[in-house]
């Protein structure tokens, strides 16, 4: 069947998170900072602990529906388990998600192909982006800064629909704002589990573009395999 849409994963695909997980305290530390600069008072020490109990107890909430939600709520509860009681649309939780993506944002960098291969693909294919992250606001920030939005026509972001990948319903999504049918789409990702599996359990061909090894990938079987974005012009024609 003839090749309508194509989808993308972001990060580590389009856009590279550089040195694994280093933005995680760094960002944190921002985030603490923004709070006690608003009068919350607490260390860093102690902050730390209440958001990862309040992480740890979203995921566990979250994980049998692969729910994902946004990450505003993962720093009211923070708050809550400091006995600050703040909803999740308060300025204060607002401003402190702000202040964690803005230092995130420093740990990244587009891919070196990223701009060339979507300028190929673009008007002759739809575009989408969908992607896991609790915090949409910043993906479309990253989006815009790097003059990857012109391209697409649909971006969907777990933390803006509550499911992550490989929830089919998010893939599902995508596919009905473009109008195709997940046989006429082609899923492009690096991660084996959320990316190919999931994309390949609604019906989608995938292409893996494999940044690192995954022992997965045996079992999982992409459609096509690369390991550059330059390659994937060719890689499409072939699926």
């Amino acid at each position: 069947m003839e090749i309508k849409a194509v989808l993308f994963d972001l990060f580590d695909t389009l856009i590279l998170i550089e040195h694994g997980d280093a933005f995680y305290v760094p960002s944190l530390a921002r985030l603490h900072e923004f709070l006690v600069k608003k009068g919350i008072n607490v260390s860093f020490e102690d902050f730390r602990r209440a958001y990862s109990a309040a992480r740890d107890a979203l995921y566990a909430e979250a994980a049998e529906n692969l729910e994902e939600p946004h990450f505003n709520l993962r720093v009211a509860k923070t708050l809550q388990n400091l006995g600050y009681n703040f909803d999740s649309s308060s300025e204060i939780v607002t401003g402190a998600t702000m202040a964690f993506y803005e230092e995130f944002m420093k740990y990244l960098r587009i891919d070196e192909n990223a701009k060339e291969a979507l300028r190929k693909l673009h008007g002759k294919y739809k575009l989408g982006i969908v992607s896991n992250f609790a915090i949409p606001e910043c993906v479309c920030k990253l989006l815009e800064m790097h003059g990857l939005d012109v391209f697409f026509d649909v971006v969907v972001v777990s933390g803006a629909v509550n499911r992550r990948k490989p929830s089919p319903e998010i893939f599902r999504k995508a596919l009905e704002r473009l109008g195709v049918d997940a046989s006429e789409t082609v899923f492009v990702g690096d991660t084996v589990d959320a990316d190919i599996g999931g994309a390949k359990k609604v019906g989608m061909k995938t292409v893996f573009i494999e940044r690192r090894q995954q022992k997965e990938a045996e079992h999982t079987c992409p459609d096509q395999t690369i390991k550059s974005l330059n390659e994937l012009q060719a890689a499409l024609e072939r699926c």
